[in-house]
């Protein structure tokens, strides 16, 4: 079985009360698509503890941390380094270079909150762009994880959840995960 390398997304800038929400997207994505942990702005604690609830109810592993030095953060990083960016090269065409550094290494999605500095550009593995349009970095960050992972990340099994969504055609049912146990052992 071969052994899978840790994928952490890193926040990289946050101005509180204009990023909070699209903070906590990010994590919640990384938490949702695949990532391990998500590290954010030591000034985004409220994200992180959104995120770390989510977590607790819906279930992990994933990791958050807080930091206030993200600069360094990068540069201390021990393996590739993905920075989305509307300015990279097109994720179609260095997809499967990332999946390759992946393999031998971990992986590091940044994703910038507010003007990243050039070192950033420089000291990145890869410049990804996901189009190269403006939209959204949640949306860059999903599309990313989904063509890291090749769609395996859907399948996912979530450990200790306390809450599980039960999926349906129609309605919105989540239901208490003991409700389920329950049900594996009548059957």
């Amino acid at each position: 079985m071969q052994e899978t390398r840790e994928v952490a997304v890193l926040r990289f800038g946050h101005r509180p009360g204009r990023d909070d929400r699209m903070t906590t997207h990010v994590g919640l994505t990384a938490r949702a698509l695949g990532a391990d942990r998500v590290v954010l702005p030591d000034n985004a604690g409220q994200s992180a503890e959104t995120v770390r609830d989510i977590t607790d109810r819906f279930g992990g592993p994933f990791e958050v941390e807080l930091r206030e030095d993200q600069a360094s953060f990068v540069r201390e990083w021990d393996g590739a380094i993905a920075h989305l960016t509307m300015y990279g090269e097109p994720v179609q065409t260095v997809e499967t270079d990332v999946r390759d550094a992946h393999a031998d290494a971990p992986l590091l999605v940044v994703v910038g909150g507010e003007k990243v500095p050039w070192e950033l550009y420089e000291h990145a593995t890869f410049n990804v762009a996901v189009t190269n349009q403006p939209h959204s970095e949640v949306a860059g960050l999903a599309v990313f994880l989904d063509r890291l992972f090749e769609g395996r990340e859907l399948d996912r099994e979530w450990a200790d959840a306390d809450r599980i969504v039960r999926p349906e055609a129609r309605g919105k049912t989540v239901v208490d995960a003991s409700e389920i146990a329950d049900e594996g052992e009548t059957e």
